[in-house]
């Protein structure tokens, strides 16, 4: 069993919410536009930190992460990429990929908003962790968290802070 941390569109901060909520986390994935390097290193002061880079990053933070990662946790198959859209509405290239490599969970970032939908169509989960920076027109700060056990995706929880810094009620 694995505890997921799940974050994007950083643009260079880390909400200072993030330690607590992932504070009892294995992993932390990022799913593009961290904006700086030091959003990275200040996540891997809580854990392990698997990443890619958005169409924002340039410089060493696009050199050091991909702009894709397929990967294995737990007993499921991860597509992770930045620009992704979502069922029925997927970028061709993101498409593409999720055609040839058949995750059960397929990952991006880009909207700033928080989205978790079911595709029956290519039979995988998705997840949109929203915005976590400071930077664009979201008016919450957003975060994921969950559990992978086996070959299940179980127990998501969901951090929303207006930018105000309020909790948003609901």
């Amino acid at each position: 069993m694995k505890k997921i941390g799940l974050i994007s569109d950083t643009h260079g901060s880390v909400p200072p919410g993030a330690t607590d909520f992932f504070k009892d986390c294995h992993e932390i994935w990022h799913a593009g536009d961290v904006g700086d390097e030091s959003v990275l290193q200040t996540l891997r002061a809580m854990a392990l930190v698997r990443a890619v880079h958005g169409n924002i990053d340039g410089g060493i933070v696009k050199q050091s992460i991909p702009e894709d990662l397929v990967f294995h946790c737990e007993g499921v198959k991860v597509y992770i990429t930045h620009i992704g859209g979502y069922p029925a509405h997927y970028d061709r290239r993101a498409l593409a990929r999720i055609q040839a490599v058949k995750p059960g969970l397929f990952i991006c970032g880009h909207s700033h908003i928080l989205k978790v939908m079911y595709d029956q169509k290519y039979s995988l989960l998705h997840m949109n962790p929203g915005a976590a920076g400071n930077s664009g027109w979201h008016k919450s700060i957003t975060l994921m968290r969950f559990t992978i056990s086996s070959d299940r995706i179980e127990d998501l929880e969901i951090y929303d802070k207006l930018r105000s810094g309020r909790l948003r009620e609901g």
